[in-house]
């Protein structure tokens, strides 16, 4: 290639990073929930500093899906308007819940508060526009309602936790509630033959009963002398729901295994990004439930999972820039 060539193709390279970016789905914002909440497990399980390494990566996905997704909704508002009608918009609240909660967790309140103030924006426009275009024979995207309510719960339980603020923790209890019917609605829309041809995202299946399980446990520790949120009776039937939800996600997260095992689906797809986030959301749940009802043997599980999510995520982030190299090269002006 003459050096007029390669300055040609240098000179290609941005635009060619700006159209493989502009190619990005809503369903991309899988990559973020799966790298909140593995950053979140570690920071459950001690392990700080590799904790905020992944906080940073998700951080910088979030900033750069948030950027292309109000681009859209400036620029190019056909397609905004199509996308939004998709379960994957959906992840759009999901990633910024996550998100949310790993800086209430290092104590960066305000930061946490507008994250749950922007994603309490969204959800309602995009949950009534995902729910009216919902149809029979889906897949495991459909249970993102669930996902994204119950993102929202976590958020809210995790500040009432810290702030002593009564409403917010009943807020993120309706939500809890609301967040399981949604969970209900989907199942009969969900087609179970994705189970064995589904390319990642039929583990939302189990992701979703997995953060309605770390709800429930957050909204359990958010109680306190201060607040006194839950009576006997209220603390109880909270505490068997949260487990209840936690054995279901484990029997889900058993048969998805199980199923990839038998018919192995080898090879990078974006949706993997999908069985990532239930992967790690398992781990999590499964974590902050010992803590929540003082269940220390759960602690040893939990840390296995987790370890087990740092691994697919690895696997999955290979795989992705592996694709996106051979993207951006295929792009590149010759």
């Amino acid at each position: 290639m003459s050096l007029s060539s390669r300055r040609h193709a240098a000179s290609g390279t941005p635009s060619s990073l700006r159209a493989w970016w502009a190619q990005r789905t809503p369903a991309s914002g899988a990559a973020v929930m799966a790298t909140g909440i593995v950053s979140v497990g570690l920071s459950l399980t001690g392990y700080e500093l590799l904790s905020r390494i992944w906080l940073a990566a998700a951080s910088v996905f979030w900033l750069g899906l948030a950027a292309e997704f109000l681009t859209r909704l400036l620029r190019d508002r056909t397609r905004w308007a199509t996308e939004a009608a998709t379960p994957g918009a959906l992840t759009s609240v999901a990633a910024t819940t996550v998100l949310g909660t790993r800086f209430a967790m290092l104590g960066w309140v305000t930061l946490a508060e507008a994250l749950l103030a922007l994603a309490a924006v969204l959800w309602p426009v995009l949950i009534v526009t995902v729910v009216r275009n919902w149809g029979q024979r889906m897949p495991g995207a459909v249970f993102l309602g669930c996902v994204a309510t119950q993102g929202l719960s976590v958020l809210a339980a995790v500040l009432a936790g810290t702030l002593a603020t009564a409403w917010l923790a009943h807020a993120a209890l309706v939500l809890f509630g609301l967040g399981l019917v949604l969970y209900g609605i989907a199942v009969p829309r969900f087609d179970p033959r994705q189970v064995v041809e589904g390319p990642g995202d039929q583990w939302i299946a189990g992701g979703a009963l997995a953060i309605s399980a770390l709800a429930g446990a957050k909204l359990l520790a958010a109680d306190s002398a201060r607040l006194y949120l839950w009576n006997d009776d209220d603390r109880g039937v909270l505490r068997l729901a949260t487990v209840a939800l936690l054995i279901l996600d484990l029997l889900w997260y058993v048969v998805l295994v199980v199923a990839e095992v038998v018919r192995p689906r080898l090879g990078y797809d974006t949706r993997r990004w999908a069985t990532v986030f239930p992967l790690g959301m398992t781990a999590a749940a499964t974590l902050s439930v010992a803590a929540a009802v003082d269940t220390g043997w759960l602690r040893h599980p939990g840390e296995a999972l987790l370890w087990i999510a740092v691994a697919a995520w690895l696997g999955v982030a290979a795989g992705a820039l592996t694709t996106a190299g051979e993207a951006l090269k295929s792009r590149a002006p010759r």
